[in-house]
């Protein structure tokens, strides 16, 4: 048997994870996830610890396009401190910022603020991010503009666009730019021509949102708003985004248009929940982190009431009198099972 050069498990993991990152930007997110699991056994294999955190900055983003919250909820802390303290192979900036999503989805935009201004004002971690990342210019402008500060937004505007204009034969860096650019000028006809301009199908489906958000705070632009937004849900189920696809279709119904069903979101991974559908995974996630019905509606873009509902079916599936009991007995179900990410 021909023995295998020291060299060769990194060369295999790192092209796992090169392949995992390839597939997550065609919009093939179980592919992605599958190579980015084979990268992590193959490091854990050969004692490549500093591919891990590029592995799990993957994996986390997956978890969140396919709308499973069942993330570690120490995971963005790890991602965290991973880029802080240079602990990756390369490429800190996207370990800050699936880090940042995390935050941001579990707890708000302010949650994610310090995380959010750090990678701003550094300048390396920004051209990093900016360059490697077709939706990240806009979600940072979405993101300071939550927390208020017009000043942050303008900076990664700034930097988005001289980035595109030494780059200018990247497509996708002029389309970050304009879709970022109109976000701040509050110009949804700049941002429809990115959406068109994106070759990434779910930045591409973001900008249309973010257009359709616009055109919906014009009362004559109803119309415009409504096929944005419509093709913004499109968008995000084609990309394997179901819980991007009900947030849109939940702006839909904010302008009194229904369109049929769209993807469930994901449960977590590896979690037996026998009889319960994808929502009703999701719901019984959230509840035993100790969000509220109306947290949890705001975070699965359904009503209170809806909540409600969900909960008394889970009650009667998992053979739950409480709350307590639900989080007790979830507690118990995600222990045992695999997480989405392996730790550390």
């Amino acid at each position: 048997m021909t023995a295998r050069h020291p060299g060769d498990g990194a060369l295999v993991t790192a092209a796992l994870l090169c392949a995992a990152d390839l597939a997550f930007a065609r919009g093939e997110v179980a592919a992605a996830v599958e190579r980015a699991g084979r990268g992590v056994e193959q490091a854990h294999r050969h004692g490549l610890h500093r591919f891990l955190p590029d592995a799990h900055t993957v994996m986390a983003l997956s978890a969140l396009r396919q709308g499973s919250l069942g993330v570690r909820t120490d995971l963005a802390d790890q991602l965290r401190d991973c880029a802080l303290l240079g602990q990756t192979a390369h490429r800190p900036s996207q370990c800050a910022w699936a880090a940042a999503q995390l935050l941001e989805v579990r707890g708000g935009a302010s949650s994610a603020a310090q995380l959010v201004v750090g990678i701003i004002t550094d300048d390396r971690l920004l051209l990093e991010l900016l360059a490697s990342q077709p939706a990240a210019a806009a979600w940072l402008v979405r993101a300071t503009r939550q927390l208020g500060d017009e000043t942050l937004a303008q900076r990664v505007v700034t930097e988005a666009s001289a980035l595109a204009a030494r780059n200018c034969g990247l497509r996708s860096l002029r389309a970050a730019a304009m879709h970022a650019g109109g976000l701040l000028d509050r110009s949804p006809e700049r941002v429809v021509a990115a959406a068109a301009a994106h070759l990434d199908p779910w930045a591409a489906a973001s900008a249309r949102e973010d257009a359709g958000k616009l055109f919906a705070a014009r009362p004559a632009e109803r119309e415009r708003a409504v096929e944005a937004l419509a093709s913004a849900a499109d968008g995000y189920t084609d990309s394997a985004a179901p819980r991007d696809a009900r947030r849109a279709a939940s702006r839909l119904r904010s302008l009194g248009v229904r369109r049929g069903r769209y993807p469930q979101c994901a449960g977590q991974d590896g979690v037996h929940t026998g009889a319960l559908t994808r929502t009703e995974a999701a719901v019984a996630e959230l509840v035993s982190q100790g969000f509220t019905n109306s947290q949890v509606g705001e975070r699965l873009f359904i009503s209170g009431h809806t909540v409600a509902f969900h909960l008394k079916k889970i009650f009667r599936k998992m053979n739950v009198a409480s709350r307590v009991e639900l989080t007790r007995t979830w507690s118990q179900l995600t222990g045992a099972a695999a997480g989405v990410v392996r730790a550390y």
